[in-house]
């Protein structure tokens, strides 16, 4: 009997190194877009699509991700004190989802971070998501990856076309498409230089997985940067059973360097009802300001 996707999984132990000082000592995946930390985003695109089960892989100094998913009780008496149920209900919703929380110990890779998940996933199929890769509220990236594997069974990457020069910082599929934006994948290779690659689509943080990946992500030899690389693991996969990929073409910021991070900013603030008006009146007069200087 085909399993339903009910279960997640967010890597989040990485050292966040591209945006040193901020992340010293707080969690990258905490770094606020407009009013709400950039794993906020991912946990409610995967509620949803049906999610029921929410696994963090977390490591050190990652202790404020699972304070912000839990109560707060001096914060939540106090807003009920000064009649804030708006901000309340905020407060409390994301708190009542079923969360579980697991260390990585050392950073190896996204592979062994999925690894850490096993016990918690155990039998069943699973979505990954990686938070400094943000999807737009308004796409359904995700939900379109589930209908995919209720369809086929297996698992399914999220694909994204990259410009040439960026092909050197992902994974790189070649396939054939089966159907409206759907590619039975062939081939996949970690990080290629340009003049390498199969292809220019890319492999983005967004995966369904099922659970026969943590055997192969166990016989993985580390990879480059001495880490064991997620599509090595899926490559091995690859040659036991199909794997497709959804070609997204949709809005997508990857907030894991600070250009992103501000393009990711700056979208999301036009789309805030608290600030978009005021906001875009701002930008409006930057954009005027520049190029009166240029």
């Amino acid at each position: 009997m085909k399993k339903k996707v009910i279960k997640a999984v967010f890597p989040a132990a990485g050292l966040g190194t591209r945006f040193l000082p901020a992340t010293k000592a707080s969690p990258k995946e905490m770094l606020p877009i407009v009013d709400k930390p950039m794993i906020q985003y991912a946990v409610e695109e995967a509620q949803r699509c049906g999610i029921k089960e929410f696994i963090m892989v977390t490591g050190k100094s990652k202790r404020a991700i699972e304070d912000h998913f839990d109560s707060a009780w001096e914060l939540e008496e106090n807003l009920k004190k000064k009649g804030k149920e708006e901000m309340l209900k905020e407060v409390q919703r994301l708190s009542q989802l079923q969360f579980a929380y697991i260390r990585q110990g050392n950073p190896l890779g996204l592979g062994h971070a999925i690894l850490r998940a096993e016990p918690f996933v155990k039998d069943e199929p699973f979505a990954v998501l990686l938070s400094d890769d943000i999807i737009d509220p308004d796409d359904d990236l995700l939900a379109r990856m589930i209908k995919i594997y209720e369809r086929y069974n297996t698992t399914v990457l999220a694909l994204q076309r990259v410009p040439r020069n960026e092909i050197h910082r992902y994974g790189i599929i070649a396939g054939r498409e089966v159907g409206n934006n759907i590619y039975k994948i062939t081939d996949m290779v970690e990080k290629p230089s340009p003049s390498s690659a199969p292809s220019d689509i890319a492999i983005i943080g967004r995966y369904i997985l099922t659970p026969d990946i943590f055997s192969y992500i166990q016989k993985t030899p580390p990879g480059k940067g001495g880490e064991i690389q997620l599509t090595d693991a899926l490559k091995a996969l690859l040659k036991r059973r199909a794997v497709y990929g959804y070609l997204f073409d949709g809005r997508r910021y990857d907030a894991g360097d600070k250009l992103g991070y501000l393009k990711a900013t700056v979208e999301l603030a036009l789309k805030s009802p608290a600030v978009s008006k005021g906001f875009r009146e701002y930008l409006k007069s930057v954009a005027s300001r520049i190029q009166k200087e240029s």
